[in-house]
């Protein structure tokens, strides 16, 4: 496994880390190699150095998006006060700003102005905002922002019920403020939210297992994948080889162009050509006496109309070495018993085989017949024993 990610360090307390590597050592049976890219750089990491990061990562986030939101509440609370201050000082606020000839002038008229701060001093106390000062004689001077919510403020929010609203928002946003400063101040109050959110996002995601694990005795092999299917192999003269599905051939009505069966280069030909299931064993009998044992799914597939896959690149031939019979046999291995095979040399030597002796090739080969030097194989056939 290949893991790419971007993260940052830090750590939590190692009694923690340690119970996490633990319990993942026990859930864990294979191999990982985590890369990542660890403060930009990259750093092949194991299992204890991935949470810390994670972790770490998660901690850096809660910071800064309770951070975000403490911003975000004293921005709205700073623009409440200024409300509160314009409520509790209704009648001023109203004449300052009729008396105004413009509403530039009464914005800067509600700004110098020192409003008595008794009324909204715990509001200000509450917000905890480093941009709301009471003056040493217990007045408030109102922002630019406030006094532009003042002015634009709604009469319908100047009844009882919004002077209620006001303080009603004004107080959750002092709760809101509070609980961020403590996320803040608090690592224990942050690893609780860290907590809480992957065992959220567990419970939201999590799907039980839909594949069923069960016990099969034997083992399987790649040739159990393989679907049963009728295949066209054609071999050609100067020693390429292919399979093409049958399902590719079509019987054509009269007068048919007929279909390219396999494309050749100047004086190559088609040697060879039968039909095999993919599951059948095919003998390959070279010049030197080596027998190779392929089954036809593991021959290079190609189009109809394809040269195919040289043999000397399917099978350890040496230089000079070419396949000289191809034997396409039974599936059932136990009825080779049943069959003999002939060999015959360039010298005029002829020798017989049962072929039941081919049934364990190796991958680089088997000997098949012992040859004199200077001799080659010329031909290779196989029928039923004569009783």
């Amino acid at each position: 496994m290949r893991v790419v990610v971007e993260i940052k360090r830090d750590a939590l307390p190692e009694v923690v880390l340690n119970q996490l590597y633990r319990f993942t050592q026990l859930q864990s049976s294979f191999g990982c190699n985590f890369v990542a890219l660890n403060g930009g750089k990259p750093q092949l990491m194991n299992l204890k150095e991935i949470l810390e990061a994670f972790i770490a990562f998660r901690e850096e986030v809660v910071t800064r998006r309770a951070r975000f939101l403490l911003n975000k509440a004293r921005d709205r609370a700073h623009i409440l006060v200024g409300l509160a201050v314009a409520v509790a000082n209704i009648d001023e606020v109203i004449a300052l700003i009729r008396t105004a000839p413009d509403p530039a002038t009464a914005r800067e008229q509600l700004m110098t102005r020192r409003w008595p701060a008794a009324d909204v001093a715990p509001l200000i106390a509450l917000i905890d905002d480093p941009r709301h000062r009471i003056n040493e004689d217990d007045t408030f001077n109102l922002s630019e922002e406030q006094a532009r919510a003042i002015l634009e403020l709604r009469l319908a929010r100047l009844t009882a019920l919004g002077r209620d609203e006001i303080g009603e928002e004004l107080n959750g946003s002092g709760a809101e403020i509070e609980d961020y400063l403590d996320i803040l101040r608090s690592r224990e109050r942050v690893q609780t939210i860290i907590r809480e959110e992957l065992i959220a996002i567990r419970d939201q995601f999590a799907t039980p297992c839909r594949t069923e694990i069960s016990d099969v005795a034997g083992d399987f092999d790649d040739e159990d994948l393989i679907a049963r299917e009728d295949m066209v192999v054609t071999v050609s003269h100067g020693g390429y080889i292919k399979r093409v599905p049958l399902s590719t051939y079509r019987a054509q009505n009269r007068g048919g162009k007929g279909r390219s069966g396999m494309a050749t280069r100047d004086e190559d030909f088609v040697a060879r050509l039968f039909v095999a299931n993919t599951h059948t064993p095919v003998l390959f009998f070279t010049s030197r006496g080596i027998a190779y044992k392929l089954k036809v799914w593991r021959l290079p597939l190609a189009a109809a109309n394809a040269r195919g896959k040289a043999l000397i690149n399917i099978l350890p031939l040496e230089q000079g070495e070419r396949i000289t019979s191809i034997m396409p046999l039974p599936e059932d291995e136990d009825s080779w018993a049943n069959l003999d095979i002939m060999f015959a040399t360039t010298r005029g030597t002829v020798r017989r085989n049962s072929l039941a002796d081919f049934v364990e090739v190796r991958q680089n080969g088997k000997i098949a017949m012992k040859l004199d030097e200077g001799d080659q194989i010329v031909g290779v056939r196989n029928g039923h024993r004569q009783s």
